[in-house]
């Protein structure tokens, strides 16, 4: 069992070049932590693809047990972080700010940082159709690490990691414009404005399934202000609702 398990990791972790220990050994590198359990670092690399091919094995764990603590973690952290570099703001600033630090795009360019997809343990079929690539799947093996640290070395190591990692540039990431939320923000100015609604609606799609581009346009009172595409409907929702916005603020500047 042993063997075939090793077998396994070692052409899922890139066959001959290096073995599972080699790999696992220059991530925790990386993310500066050193496991005494690594199955619990492995575990938090595991996709749900790979179960299939775990056929000699009578627990089959995945990251999303991890990814569920790691999220709690993360929340906690960065909540006290937060009101301990803010004293003067009130709660509902200080949500503004969190909601943005631990959003999925935040998360998925800290993971990209890192460079942790290179160590995901998927099926050959999700490897093939991208799935590392994934801003979603990024995101969630991050805080499953996270949880996967916690539950090794306890809460101070978790929070030393979330600090140096992923909390280490707060100012700069409140401040840059990639990171607002337009779709919120149109939401609000379009309640003030018209007492009404924007409306997304997905046009067409294009592209392989794996590398699917979706156009989306926005609607507020049945009139298009905005034209968005992207690799997720939720990409493209922001991109046509950041194209509402510079047109209706346009339209008051020339009003």
């Amino acid at each position: 069992m042993l063997r075939s398990m090793k077998a396994f990791l070692g052409r899922i972790f890139g066959g001959t070049e290096s073995s599972p220990d080699e790999k696992l050994e220059k991530l925790q590198g990386l993310i500066d932590y050193h496991f005494k359990n690594k199955d619990i670092l492995t575990e938090a690399l595991t996709h749900k693809s790979i179960l299939g091919e775990r056929r000699d094995e009578k627990h089959q764990s995945t990251y999303e047990r991890l990814e569920f603590l790691g999220d709690s973690v993360l929340s906690l952290v960065t909540s006290d972080f937060l009101i301990r570099r803010f004293p003067d703001e009130n709660e509902g600033q200080l949500t503004k700010k969190k909601s943005l630090l631990v959003s999925k795009m935040i998360l998925s360019k800290k993971a990209e940082a890192i460079g942790i997809k290179e160590f995901f343990i998927l099926s050959e079929n999700a490897v093939r159709g991208g799935v590392a690539e994934q801003e979603s799947v990024q995101s969630e093996v991050l805080e499953a690490i996270i949880g996967a640290i916690y539950m090794d070395g306890g809460i101070e190591e978790a929070r030393r990691f979330i600090l140096s990692k992923m909390l280490n540039d707060v100012e700069m990431q409140l401040v840059d414009r990639d990171h607002i939320n337009y779709k919120s923000e149109l939401q609000e100015l379009s309640q003030a404005r018209f007492r009404n609604y924007p409306v997304y609606e997905v046009k067409s799609t294009f592209g392989p399934e794996h590398d699917k581009i979706f156009v989306i346009e926005v609607k507020i009172a049945n009139e298009v202000l905005g034209v968005g595409r992207g690799k997720s409907k939720k990409d493209a929702e922001q991109m046509a609702a950041k194209e509402a916005l510079s047109k209706l603020k346009r339209m008051t500047r020339e009003g």
